[in-house]
């Protein structure tokens, strides 16, 4: 299926990190009001990937992390992901939930699940509305699913939905800086078959 995101030259990534840029800055206007803390957030590096090399980019199949799944509803059907080491997952909500915390690192009580469900809808509305402005394309998100288990496993339950048409992924690596505290996430973009050409036509980007 989407074999032509290999040939997105400069230009076209160039055009995917400013989406990136705007979606993160309006994420982290949105999260320092649900934070009640400053949320920084930049994108470093927008790329294209296989899809065996998307958990080698969040340090390996095996490497626990918060994993947040959601669909793209609309004119460009789409897949996200964006997962969290847990280490990263627990600073980013910790002074939101307070007594609420739990007190395991590799334990997530039920309020910190219900704000990183917020804070997924909030980035995932963040980026998509970047993109719709950019596409002049109608795009939603569905309520997200979330899980903790390594990142080989939930890639994999996720991905299986898309078979084998899709072969490649778009990640947009996401630095969040809370005061001085460095969370490093990762946000992923997989087309539908078809969607491909739609989303950079609309971009105005020609794949070779």
């Amino acid at each position: 299926m989407n074999d032509e995101i290999r040939n997105l030259g400069e230009f076209g990534l160039s055009v995917l990190r400013e989406v990136g840029n705007i979606g993160a800055g309006h994420a982290a206007t949105a999260l320092s009001q649900l934070l009640h803390s400053e949320i920084q957030m930049n994108v470093p590096r927008v790329a294209v990937v296989s899809f065996d090399e998307i958990s080698d980019v969040v340090g390996g199949s095996e490497q626990l992390v918060i994993g947040i799944f959601l669909r793209v509803e609309g004119e460009i059907p789409s897949s996200i992901f964006f997962l969290l080491e847990t280490e990263s997952a627990k600073r980013l909500v910790a002074g939101l939930v307070g007594d609420f915390a739990s007190s395991e690192a590799e334990e997530f009580s039920e309020m910190e699940i219900s704000a990183l469900q917020e804070i997924g809808n909030i980035l995932a509305g963040s980026y998509l509305s970047s993109l719709a402005d950019f596409t002049k394309k109608e795009l939603s998100p569905t309520p997200p699913a979330i899980a903790v288990d390594m990142a080989g496993a939930i890639l994999s339950i996720g991905l299986i939905q898309l078979g084998p048409a899709a072969d490649y992924a778009l990640v947009v690596d996401t630095e969040f800086l809370q005061g001085e505290r460095e969370i490093k996430g990762h946000f992923f973009l997989l087309p539908d078959p078809g969607s491909v050409q739609i989303l950079f036509e609309s971009l105005g980007v020609e794949l070779g």
